[in-house]
């Protein structure tokens, strides 16, 4: 369906960069709502996945709190309190930063990966089921919106 029918639009856009970016939006909500809805089973938040799945990616390795906000897909979430959360269901440590007091060194536990692989078997299932593109499509997409940000 286009994003035209989807939204109801009965005039046409303005320009075909409006649309893609109505379309971008509109689609970014889409994708939001489908796995906010999978990762509410587990009792997580987009965010909290995404820390989740930066320090996954460390390999055992802690990062600072400035360090997972320099990562974060959503720049506006307060990574602080995202880590605190996940620290109370044992997802994560949080140790003081030798060379840093000020700041804090946070590492995913063994119950932290457990739970990201199985949110990730899910993840991956969801993506599959969603994506009518095949992957020289989608890699086309990645491309295009890179060059739209300016990349």
């Amino acid at each position: 369906m286009s994003i035209e029918q989807e939204i109801k639009q009965t005039k046409p856009f303005h320009s075909s960069n409006e649309k893609a970016i109505i379309n971008v939006i509109y689609t970014n909500n889409w994708l939001y709502l489908h796995h906010n809805k999978l990762l509410k089973k587990y009792g997580l938040s987009l965010q909290q996945y995404n820390v989740l799945r930066i320090l996954n990616g460390q390999n055992g390795e802690p990062l600072t709190i400035n360090s997972i906000i320099d990562r974060m897909l959503d720049k506006m979430s307060n990574a602080s309190r995202l880590v605190d959360k996940l620290f109370l269901r044992d997802y994560v440590t949080r140790v003081e930063n030798k060379a840093d007091r000020r700041a804090c060194d946070v590492a995913i536990t063994n119950a932290g990966r457990t739970a990201i692989l199985e949110v990730e078997k899910e993840l991956i299932d969801l993506q599959n089921s969603m994506s009518n593109l095949t992957d020289t499509e989608a890699e086309k997409l990645s491309d295009l919106l890179d060059a739209m940000r300016g990349k």
